[in-house]
């Protein structure tokens, strides 16, 4: 109910930075002067003689006092290692100091200000820092760190304000409710540091809510432009490491807080005001403990020396308990500065544990050209000492510079700072033993990273590492990749086939696991790009990667005439992924009867509520059941959010059946997918019912664009269309083709941005419609209505760094934060209008007879492949003269 209020709360706090900034300090420098101006300037040792009573002061308060203060400073160092974790020890730190220094200057102004006794401060402090928690300090920050762009760093605060505001202010009042206890004891100095408790835990609350989220908004905000408007901190572009859900209160934990504040306030409530007053005995002990305390006031004296002299003299005599507190402090603070070391990652490092590495003490900090160096396949020999292991923390890197020969594709690095590595281990010429190289690689002081590449291959084909496991048994993944290509290359029979396939400079920690395995490489595509595309009032640069020639020219000439003709118009029709499983009854009766129970209303809710409580996103929107014989086929519907969906619908599928079992003991699971979805394969039941998004775009193109940018007329591309793209795909028996070419638009757009280009199978079904349009009928109405676009914008080859930077082109990277689901529907609406400006460009070609010549001026390699031709001639006159 409060989320929507905190979140406001927090973008307006990450907005206005430095208005918070100023404010917060203002506040506090208008209360310090009110009481400098208004208070007692009278200072006992100074200007006035202040009578003490004597009290005795054991030894063994001073020990228990020193302890306290001890275990507050470890406390506070250990809350700043786990600010470190976050991938920098100096912003975040900075950050969380300003907090507690902050908290501690307003609290000591507040109560300066309402005029209350600091008697007893000194001994108040270790535990105000006790009451310091950075933990959720941490949380804000991480959800700060996972952005992409100042503006998502906004958001993001935001939406951590919105999770964690609500938990922060219950706990900040439960924990004022029981430290006022306290003040009610009736003990003097117990009272003093109660209030000063309570008062600590509102500052801290208030500088949490407004000081914090400022600061680490403007910090972020300062770095992205020192890094020439790189963001530095970008930790994010990967799944979403640190979910909602993860960081909402329990409920339960709630209710009993809620349940121990309202009886806390009736407690204040009956002690404060309900309780009687004291006796009139009492007030005339008063009266005459009054009379005694007034023979001890303070006697005014002639200062014997100046007050910023006395004020220094105070600071610098400390006691034995204040000298070891100080020197804690400092040592820790040398410690955490210049040695401390990451000892565990936090749940925003991206760090494989596998390929961890000690640090080593060759390190340059923070310059340009240390970006990682591709590493060469490692030999017998010991290779120079040029590779970098850092934290992988992947961030862009800085301008180019002269002094690099060589450059890696990304850094990977902890944010503001590297580490060093060790030098490689010197290993023998010859390849060691079987046992012994076994024993190397169970030795957890040593590992594979002791082993030659001879070494390991002997243990590969000994079965002692399975092949599969290469990168992840390697130190570094590009390691076992090119172990694996020396292998496959022994096995060809051209050894240096894999020569020219690239396989250095790539991040393979986004791949393992997730996009493909065995891995010996990559394939460079060329991404080219068209536009501007004028959509829906948008202007949208699309990626497409392809090898044909003339597909981004043509495209290109397509936007342009939509840009000169106001823009296309697009609509998401629907939006549901689908999995059709196959089960089988005993009987095609029984499985009647499954049917009908599937489509009526209480077995569609019974199968609704097992299949919704898979995911947070996947709701089922219907079912459609079809009968052969005694097999059943049910096609399950559902929206996916920002993702494909293909195994989120997979797990809800499951459990749905699970749940059909439990009605129908005979039903046997065939298999979860029975071709009734239908995917990566041409379907009537995709074209007619639809899958995935459903989308429809349309264009009105003036007659004079299409004589002067498409060089034809408006009925010649009419004609061609109905001729084409319906009679002549009818004829085909086409199911989804009736248009010029869907697929190439849908296949480039895939690959660039990181879908599955199997699916554009389903996803290029389109049809093509043109008719003539405006008052004379001379201007050109075209429209693409695909059924079955299967898109995301997170999950599979989303994660890899290429693909999610054509995504960011579109501005449809990862999930969306207000609305989930809309970043997927939005590339769904580019890639229909893409096909639009395909299909408009490519029927004018074909309208107007350029086809063929732009493909032969365009598409036409330039290699000369005569001499190519003259010897394989030589080599089969050779072979014929032989036989």
């Amino acid at each position: 109910m409060l989320s929507p209020l905190f979140r406001a709360h927090g973008l307006l706090v990450a907005s206005h930075p430095w208005e918070v900034i100023v404010g917060t300090i203002t506040l506090t420098i208008c209360m310090l002067s009110m009481n400098m101006f208004t208070g007692n300037n009278q200072i006992c040792g100074w200007n006035l003689d202040c009578p003490k009573t004597e009290e005795e002061i054991l030894s063994s308060d001073i020990i228990i006092l020193t302890i306290t203060r001890c275990i507050a400073i470890v406390y506070i160092y250990f809350q700043f290692q786990s600010l470190r974790q976050l991938g920098s020890k100096y912003i975040l730190g900075i950050a969380g100091l300003f907090t507690i220094f902050s908290s501690f200057v307003f609290s000591t102004v507040v109560i300066h200000f309402f005029d209350k006794e600091l008697t007893g401060l000194n001994e108040a402090l270790p535990f105000f820092l006790l009451l310091i928690d950075l933990s959720k300090a941490c949380t804000l920050a991480k959800f700060a760190l996972s952005s992409n762009s100042q503006d998502e760093v906004r958001e993001n605060i935001a939406s951590g304000m919105a999770v964690l505001g609500p938990t922060f202010t219950l706990d900040a009042l439960v924990e004022c409710l029981l430290i006022g206890v306290g003040t009610m004891s009736g003990v003097k100095q117990l009272e003093i540091m109660c209030g000063f408790g309570c008062m600590s835990v509102l500052a801290n609350y208030f500088v949490f809510m407004t000081f914090f989220p400022a600061c680490v908004s403007l910090v972020l905000e300062l770095s992205r432009e020192s890094q020439e408007g790189h963001p530095i901190w970008q930790l994010s572009d990967f799944s979403r490491v640190m979910e909602e859900e993860d960081n909402k209160p329990n409920p339960v934990t709630q209710r009993v807080k809620m349940i121990m504040s309202l009886g806390l306030v009736m407690v204040h409530a009956h002690s404060r005001w309900i309780s009687k007053p004291l006796s009139s005995n009492t007030t005339a002990s008063n009266g005459q403990l009054g009379m005694g305390l007034d023979q001890l006031s303070p006697r005014r004296i002639e200062p014997e020396m100046p007050l910023w002299h006395f004020y220094l003299s105070r600071m610098i005599t400390m006691d034995i308990e204040q000298v070891i507190c100080l020197t804690l402090a400092l040592l820790l603070a040398v410690k955490y500065i210049f040695f401390e070391q990451v000892e565990m990652e936090s749940t925003l490092s991206l760090r494989n544990p596998i390929t961890m590495t000690p640090p080593s003490p060759n390190q340059q900090y923070n310059k340009p050209c240390c970006l990682r160096e591709p590493s060469a396949p490692r030999s017998a020999a010991p290779a120079a000492p040029c590779r970098e292991e850092r934290d992988e923390v992947i961030r862009p890197f800085p301008a180019p510079t002269t002094d690099c020969q060589s450059r890696s594709l990304f850094v990977i690095g902890e944010e503001g700072e590297t580490k060093s590595e060790n030098i490689e281990p010197s290993l023998p010429q010859n390849p060691r033993g079987l046992d012994e190289c076994v024993s190397i690689l169970n030795n957890p002081e040593q590992g594979p990273h002791h082993l030659s590449d001879a070494e390991v291959m002997l243990l590969v084909t000994s079965k002692h590492i399975p092949a599969y496991k290469l990168e992840t048994l390697m130190e570094k993944p590009e390691r076992g990749v090119a172990i694996r290509r020396q292998m496959i290359s022994a096995k060809l029979s051209c050894p240096s086939a894999l020569s020219s396939l690239p396989y250095i400079n790539y991040d393979y920690s986004k791949v393992m696991g997730t996009c493909c395995e065995n891995v010996i490489g990559y394939i460079p595509v060329p991404v080219g790009v068209a536009g501007p595309l004028h959509l829906d009032g948008k202007q949208f640069q699309v990626p497409m990667a392809t090898t044909e020639g003339c597909l981004v020219a043509s495209t290109n000439r397509g936007c342009r005439a939509i840009a000169l003709s106001g823009g296309a118009s697009s609509c998401i029709l629907a939006d549901g992924m689908t999995r059709g499983p196959v089960v089988r009854l005993p009987s095609a009766c029984k499985a009647a009867e499954v049917k009908a129970w599937l489509e009526s209303p209480d077995g569609f809710q019974d199968i609704t509520e097992a299949f919704d409580n898979t995911s947070r996103f996947a709701r089922l929107q219907k079912l459609l059941v079809g009968l052969a014989g005694r097999n059943l086929y049910i096609r399950f519907q559902c929206r996916t959010g920002d993702a494909m969906g293909m195994n989120m619908i997979s797990k809800g599928t499951e459990k749905a059946l699970s749940r059909l079992q439990q009605h129908f003991p005979e039903l046997q699971l065939v298999a979860v997918s029975g071709n009734y979805c239908t995917d990566k394969k041409p379907a009537a039941i995709n074209w007619i019912e639809g899958r995935g998004k459903s989308a429809v775009c349309e264009a009105t193109i003036p007659a004079k664009v299409v004589q002067e940018v498409l060089k034809t007329t408006t009925e010649a591309l009419i004609e061609v269309n109905i001729s084409k793209n319906l009679v002549g795909s009818a004829m085909a028996g086409s199911i989804g083709g009736f248009n010029a070419h869907a697929a190439n638009l849908v296949t480039a757009i895939y690959i660039a941005c990181g879908q599955d280009p199997a699916q554009s199978v389903g996803s290029s079904n389109c049809i093509t419609l043109m008719e003539p349009s405006g008052p004379t009928g001379k201007d050109l109405y075209i429209s693409c209505t695909m059924p079955s676009i299967e898109v995301g914008t997170i999950g599979g080859g989303t994660n890899l760094p290429p693909q999610q930077a054509c995504l960011k082109m579109l501005g449809v990277q990862g999930a969306s934060q207000q609305c989930p689901g809309e970043n997927a529907c939005q590339l769904a609406r580019i890639v229909c209008a893409t096909v639009l400006a395909g299909e408009l460009s490519l029927m004018s070609a074909l309208a107007a007879g350029h086809l063929v010549k732009s493909h032969m001026t365009h598409n036409r390699s330039k290699v000369d492949l005569h001499g190519t031709q003259a010897t394989c001639s030589r080599r089969g006159s050779m072979q014929t003269e032989r036989s």
